[in-house]
């Protein structure tokens, strides 16, 4: 087993840890240890949430989940030599959930999947599912069932939702400043179109005084992907993958965290994934001025590895960018056509047995396929889902019979 640079006691809160991560991009986030390239190094993670979900048949827990936490990141670790301009080459070799199969944290033979209320965060549907839902996954080592979920069982497509470098300060200047004059365009929106620092429970890592109140006032918040890397959420960075990652200040201080059981393209409820906490193997490497030389400048480019769930057969859906409420058409609007194909997903599965809310939970955690079909047709963009028809334990395919319609249990709901 490669050394152990960051541990998690999966008991205690980030907070309480003997070296506590971080939950804010900001340069000045001390390092926890050094490698140098060629290094191999495991670190342990805690759920993105810090645990604030817990193994039930309630969602108020995701309903009232405090979204100042996340994400709860392991790290940073610095690599020796690197400096700005540099590429990071972090080969994934391993992950899974904590090795220790029974407790009260998320990883410990269970993760969860949640929607969020439109209120607290949303999701990608928020808008015709406006409230808190949640499913608990068990794990049989590869495999995933939920009672929550009756009928369905899949092999995950387990990965790191989220890991990168730290911002250089003018990035994360740029960063801030980008996001609040997208806010400024329409301010009073739920949910808002971005989240800014906010100091209220930021965690600085090993950072005291005032670099600490620093970093609680000025680092960026860690839910969207940016030109570090961050919560790229790509179901694809399985065992085996190599990324290469911008290096943006010296040492490069790689962070990780927000790990995934199994996850479908789009992560769409918001917590669509398959969350849990567990541990991630990282190799290490460099490229001097590899942004340069490869023109890698405003985000990441990977290889995605080999070892992921092999689906012969799928039953896909289609969207196009034409709201059918409205009866409104779109100029090549991928975001809507891809709405469009997981609604039209979800209202089939509904002919099954399963609510709204239960088919929408399988398309954010089963690992379906998204795909960008068709761009340049105007006016209409064209997207497809995928989704295995082998996860069901019933024929899910149309006949001239028609759909087989049964109990199929409910989801966790909030009151």
């Amino acid at each position: 087993m490669p050394e152990v640079l960051f541990t998690v006691d999966q008991t205690k809160s980030m907070r309480d840890q003997a070296v506590p991560g971080h939950n804010r991009w900001h340069p000045d986030v001390p390092t926890v240890a050094m490698v140098r390239p060629g290094a191999e190094f495991r670190i342990e993670c805690r759920d993105w949430t810090d645990a604030q979900i817990g193994n039930n048949d309630s969602a108020n827990d995701v309903r009232d989940i405090d979204l100042t936490v996340p994400h709860m990141l392991s790290g940073p670790i610095g690599v020796e030599g690197a400096e700005p301009g540099d590429l990071l080459i972090v080969d994934i070799l391993d992950l899974g959930p904590v090795p220790q199969q029974t407790g009260s944290a998320p990883g410990q033979g269970w993760g969860y999947t949640g929607i969020f209320a439109k209120a607290n965060g949303g999701g990608f549907l928020t808008d015709y599912f406006p409230d808190a839902y949640k499913a608990v996954w068990d794990f049989h080592g590869q495999m995933a069932t939920s009672r929550h979920l009756p009928g369905v069982r899949f092999t995950g497509i387990t990965h790191p939702g989220l890991f990168g470098t730290a911002p250089s300060t003018e990035l994360l200047e740029r960063w801030n400043a980008r996001e609040r004059a997208l806010i400024d365009t329409d301010p009073d929106r739920v949910p808002p179109l971005a989240v800014p620092p906010v100091a209220d429970n930021a965690l600085a890592g090993k950072a005291t005084g005032d670099t600490a109140q620093l970093i609680a006032r000025d680092g960026a918040r860690t839910v969207p992907a940016r030109e570090n890397g961050g919560n790229q959420d790509i179901k694809n960075f399985t065992r085996g993958s190599r990324v290469f990652v911008p290096v943006l200040v010296k040492d490069a201080k790689l962070s990780g965290g927000d790990l995934h059981f199994s996850q479908g393209d789009g992560e769409i409820t918001f917590c669509g994934a398959i969350e849990m906490g567990g541990f991630i193997d990282f190799h290490v490497d460099l490229i001097k001025g590899g942004m340069e030389k490869y023109g890698v400048s405003t985000n990441p480019v990977f290889m995605p590895g080999n070892v992921e769930p092999r689906y012969a057969e799928f039953l896909t859906f289609i969207g196009i960018s034409v709201d059918h409420d409205t009866d409104t058409n779109y100029y090549l609007d991928a975001t809507l056509a891809y709405r469009r194909a997981c609604l039209n997903a979800v209202e089939y599965l509904k002919r099954f047995g399963y609510s709204g809310e239960q088919a929408y939970l399988l398309l954010g955690a089963c690992p379906v396929e998204g795909r960008i079909s068709g761009i340049v047709d105007i006016p209409n963009a064209c997207c497809s889902l995928y989704l295995p028809t082998t996860v069901f334990d019933f024929d899910v395919r149309p006949t001239a019979a028609g759909p087989k319609s049964a109990d199929r249990g409910k989801c966790a709901v909030s009151s």
